[in-house]
């Protein structure tokens, strides 16, 4: 196992650079960023069709920095100086454990209140520089493509937030109740349809007050989602977060002759939550490895996926009724999730004498919600073509009080 990005590119490529980046978050990262790329181009692409209009956003220019724009840039620059100036003194201890160096009490104090105040007086000469004798609204249009960053800041933000909940809810027995203060502030422990759940309502409810149609932008997340899960459980194998299999003993069978063992089961040596038992002789901080193999469910999830997101970018620009590509998605990955839980180890519920996860049970209500969405189409494809028509209202159009309207280049 890779627990430390350090860890990967040593093995790779025989050299060792200490950085303080775990491979789980930069795998995430990487497929926020994937998502990300997907989503833009797609997004233009239906600009250029005309399924998305342009908008307009208004906003004061020539204003000084006002005392409350000052306090925030001297709290967060200070934050960041206090840690990142103590890391930097302290860059082995930084590298070894960074989450644990970054939620403890230590950090340089003076050198937090020297960045605060230096990014305060910036941003104070910065307004300062701008300012007009008599401050004015102006409307400037954009482009939904344009708020590709506010999406992924919003849907991270909040996705993070209900992975973390839901995975509190899952484990609320073996990990709450035996340690509530570090099963909640962890940052180990997310739930990956949690996050989707939540941060799909929050970018939802983002994008209405930019009359920005949400069937067509069901049907652009579709591909992104499938992509981005491909590329984040690449980061749970490679860490050995915890998102394995149950225990496999069993010989691997003889049609899967050609594929590597570690691929049909696997102990997950150094794994990063230190599961299992100790490895001998071992002095890192992550020396743990099963006592027995498990399936390597990540793997499969990957492929699966990655899979999906071929399907779905293949028949994007084919659907014609808007919403076909989201119901699609939503039913192949229910059945993933639905049938990958057979062979994960995660807590079940028992529900009328049956054994079923937190994600089964999402995954048939996704399953259900994509039939029936297929069945709607189906039925009445011209009233949801009539509901996804893209309507100009007033946010579309210039506001009639503002001194100048800016049209950015599309």
């Amino acid at each position: 196992m890779y627990p430390r990005l350090s860890d990967l590119i040593q093995d790779i490529f025989g050299i060792y650079i200490p950085l303080p980046i775990q491979t789980y978050g930069f795998m995430v990262a990487t497929a926020f960023t994937v998502a990300a790329i997907v989503a833009y181009y797609e997004i233009k692409r239906k600009e250029k069709e005309g399924v998305f209009l342009p908008f307009f956003v208004k906003e004061t220019i020539g204003k000084p920095a006002s005392v409350t724009e000052l306090l925030i840039a001297f709290v967060v620059a200070g934050l960041l100086g206090f840690k990142l100036v103590y890391a930097f003194v302290h860059y082995n201890e930084f590298v070894a454990n960074p989450q644990y160096f970054l939620v403890n009490k230590e950090g340089s104090t003076t050198w937090g209140i020297i960045i605060g105040l230096l990014t305060a007086l910036y941003v104070w000469w910065d307004k300062n520089k701008k300012k007009l004798p008599e401050p004015k609204t102006i409307a400037r249009k954009m482009w939904p493509h344009e708020l590709i960053g506010n999406l992924i800041v919003v849907g991270g933000i909040w996705g993070l937030i209900g992975a973390k909940v839901f995975n509190i809810l899952e484990h609320i027995q073996d990990e709450l109740l035996v340690d509530p203060w570090g099963t909640i502030f962890s940052f180990g422990g997310l739930a990956f349809y949690g996050g989707l759940i939540v941060g799909f309502i929050a970018v939802a409810l983002y994008l209405r007050k930019y009359n920005i149609n949400l069937i067509h932008i069901f049907d652009v997340s579709a591909p992104v989602l499938a992509i981005g899960y491909s590329i984040g459980r690449i980061g749970c194998e490679l860490s050995g977060d915890g998102c394995w299999g149950i225990v496999n003993t069993a010989p691997k069978p003889h049609w899967l002759s050609f594929l590597p063992n570690w691929m049909w089961a696997y102990n997950y040596p150094h794994n990063v939550i230190n599961e299992g038992v100790k490895i001998p002789n071992c002095h890192d901080i992550f020396c743990h490895v099963l006592p027995q193999p498990v399936f390597p469910t990540p793997v499969y999830e990957t492929l699966t996926m990655f899979i999906v997101f071929l399907i779905l970018w293949s028949l994007r620009k084919r659907l014609k009724v808007p919403g076909t590509l989201f119901s699609i998605y939503l039913i192949l990955a229910g059945l993933e999730r639905f049938f990958i839980e057979f062979i994960r180890i995660t807590p079940r519920y028992h529900i009328f004498g049956i054994a079923i996860t937190q994600a089964q049970i999402i995954s048939i209500f996704m399953i259900i919600f994509g039939i029936a969405g297929l069945i709607y189409i189906k039925l009445k494809p011209e009233y949801v073509m009539k509901l996804a028509q893209t309507k100009p209202k007033e946010i579309n159009y210039p506001p009639k009080d503002v001194a100048e309207v800016i049209e950015n280049t599309k």
